[in-house]
């Protein structure tokens, strides 16, 4: 087998993630009342209601905002998984499901159990299964750094020094809170990992709660923080997933330069390319200094954990892509590099359909469903994006190479067959740049055309002795392949794989 062949295998690499925050997401039954699974101090708000930042609740440690719920489950979700699956997503990643007292889930309660407000283990195993018809994947969110401080055993650890409970945490006077929390906040007490038994608990042991909801259908972890897990745990983590279930995808939130986190973890959230795509794209950062940087961050990651890799543009922890780039041009050249670099491109809910939000929890906004319309032009090119890659089998499992350009970003998508070949030329600039650029591949014949995928009737370009002269407007952009099957019966590629 090849190892084009072997990654086309693998369903994580360049897979299309599409994130849910399940309360957010499909509002539920109309018919069904969930007010009691809100008791005060929660509130459960209208679906047409816009989250708002509120004041700090200091007798629970949290804010207000983080206690306003809209009443999403896994019931509606699956009833609105013909979007997700019509979009061309193959994974769904969901925000965390276990039982915690936000609503954001990262202050688990128990990992074991499910949160009421979004249903039962039952629920995620239909989910799973309903996925698993459609063709889809699922990985859910581990948040394995930390609890949240209602959780009854950091309770019962807090009272009591003798509780069997009190070294799976940290406490000391020197922390705030009595106790050592994440990035001090003093909600989200810290597990004292070094402690076997938790790590026994969390993914070690056979029961373990990594384990138990990959039997129950889950494909993958996303982990939260995993950073702060560091290499040795992350790895005792990854295998424990692999020897439950062998092929099961491990992605770290690892905000870090990502070439030492493998093999500790199969791919991370890419951050360090999401910024230079978001800094190119808003004229932060110039071309060339850009190529620069992602030569070497595919070099020094390697290839095949960057396929694995999600590449977001916005997610629940950023503000969304059409309020950080509210120049069209600009936002969907950042798209189409997220579409065509190495990576998983990930999707966050609504941002296909334009949607906006600044920092949170405005980026949290309820689903707007009366944006999915065949209209809407920010839909329109994500879907041209998602049908691009799913038609080129380079965008989503081949090599990178730069192309070597002055004023332009350019590099080169391959495999082992010259017909998979797609060429990226990108110009953020403010100026038209008309250049004369190197493509270094062997296979690619002289004088033959390159077909325009964005602009299907636009005229061919034709190389001259590997080089290439093109013209892009401002925040232009070019996706070149070759017509190997050019009309008329004769091909220069007849002897070329």
């Amino acid at each position: 087998m090849s190892t084009f062949t072997a990654r086309e295998a693998d369903w994580r690499n360049g897979a299309i993630v599409y994130q849910v925050l399940v309360d957010r997401f499909a509002p539920p039954d109309a018919g069904v009342d969930k007010t009691e699974l809100y008791p005060p101090p929660k509130r459960l708000r209208r679906w047409d209601e816009r989250p708002t930042r509120g004041p700090y609740l200091p007798e629970l440690r949290l804010w207000r905002h983080e206690i306003d719920f809209w009443g999403g489950d896994l019931a509606s979700l699956r009833g609105r998984l013909d979007h997700v699956q019509q979009l061309g997503a193959d994974v769904l990643y969901l925000n965390p499901i276990h039982l915690a007292f936000t609503n954001h889930k990262y202050d688990a309660l128990d990992h074991r159990a499910l949160s009421p407000e979004f249903g039962t283990r039952d629920d995620v195993i239909a989910l799973a299964d309903e996925l698993h018809r459609r063709g889809l994947r699922l990985v859910l969110d581990g948040v394995f750094n930390h609890m949240g401080r209602q959780a009854p055993i950091f309770r019962a650890a807090e009272a009591d020094p003798q509780s069997p409970w009190r070294d799976w945490f940290h406490f000391g006077p020197q922390y705030p809170g009595g106790t050592r929390s994440w990035w001090l906040a003093e909600n989200l007490p810290e597990l004292n990992l070094e402690n076997p038994a938790v790590r026994e608990h969390l993914f070690n042991g056979p029961d373990s709660v990594v384990r138990r909801f990959l039997r129950d259908g889950a494909d993958g972890w996303r982990l939260d923080v995993a950073v702060d897990l560091g290499y040795a745990f992350l790895h005792e983590l990854t295998q424990a997933a692999h020897d439950e279930k062998p092929g099961a995808l491990v992605v770290g939130e690892i905000a870090n330069y990502p070439s030492a986190w493998f093999p500790a973890v199969d791919a991370v959230m890419n951050f360090p390319l999401r910024e230079i795509i978001l800094r190119l794209a808003a004229g932060r950062l110039e071309a060339p200094t850009a190529q620069r940087m992602i030569e070497r961050l595919v070099g020094d990651a390697g290839i095949e954990p960057l396929l694995k890799s999600w590449l977001m543009l916005d997610n629940h922890d950023t503000p969304r892509l059409a309020t950080v780039l509210p120049a069209e041009p600009r936002r969907r050249l950042a798209q189409a590099l997220q579409f065509t670099l190495p990576g998983a491109p990930n999707l966050y809910y609504g941002s296909e359909l334009g949607m906006t939000g600044g920092d949170d929890p405005a980026m949290r906004a309820p689903m707007r469903w009366d944006l999915v319309r065949d209209d809407n032009r920010a839909l329109q090119w994500t879907r041209q994006l998602v049908a691009l890659r799913r038609a080129h089998r380079a965008l989503r499992i081949g090599e990178f190479r730069p192309l070597t350009t002055t004023r332009l970003l350019g590099f080169e998508r391959h495999t082992d067959r010259v017909r998979d070949t797609v060429l990226v030329l990108a110009n953020p600039g403010d100026e038209a740049v008309n250049e004369t650029v190197l493509v270094a591949n062997s296979s690619l014949m002289n004088a033959k055309r390159l077909l325009n995928l964005l602009e299907p009737d636009r005229p061919p370009l034709v190389m001259n002795a590997a080089l290439l002269d093109v013209s892009l407007p401002p925040q232009g952009l070019l996706l070149l392949a070759p017509e190997t099957d050019p009309p008329g019966g004769y091909s220069a590629y007849k002897r070329v794989p």
